[in-house]
């Protein structure tokens, strides 16, 4: 069996609407999908947190709708920081993979790039 690592990742959405958010957290789930080499068989779990500023829909209803129907998924707010980045949608991901800790790939997006710039990929 493979090791367990977190894989993370983030992304701005361009407004609190359900569309832009459903779309940006598909490209988000996908895209740390694709980057580690990932099946859904591979996730043991997806957290996903929104600022508070994001209340149009939950991001694990993306997340359903690309694929992960069956991967426990919760969504949680994040704290509201002041003066924190608005409008983020942030996952950690549970995954068994067999990359080392130093190779998984951790994805931010669109303004949340500018995040973690020492680890986005």
């Amino acid at each position: 069996m493979s090791p367990l690592r977190a894989v993370r990742g983030a992304v701005q959405v361009d407004a609190d609407e359900r569309e832009l958010l459903l779309e940006a957290t598909a490209k988000l789930v996908t895209g740390v999908m694709r980057a580690n080499e990932l099946t859904a068989e591979d996730l043991v779990q997806v957290m996903f947190t929104a600022t508070p500023d994001l209340t149009c829909e939950f991001p694990a209803v993306a997340a359903r709708a690309v694929g992960l129907g069956a991967v426990p998924l919760m969504c949680a707010v994040e704290i509201a920081v002041p003066g924190s980045m608005p409008r983020v949608v942030r996952l950690m991901a549970l995954a068994q993979t067999p990359r080392r800790r130093e190779e998984v790939q951790h994805v931010y997006l669109r303004g949340a790039a500018a995040l973690r710039r020492d680890i986005a990929q």
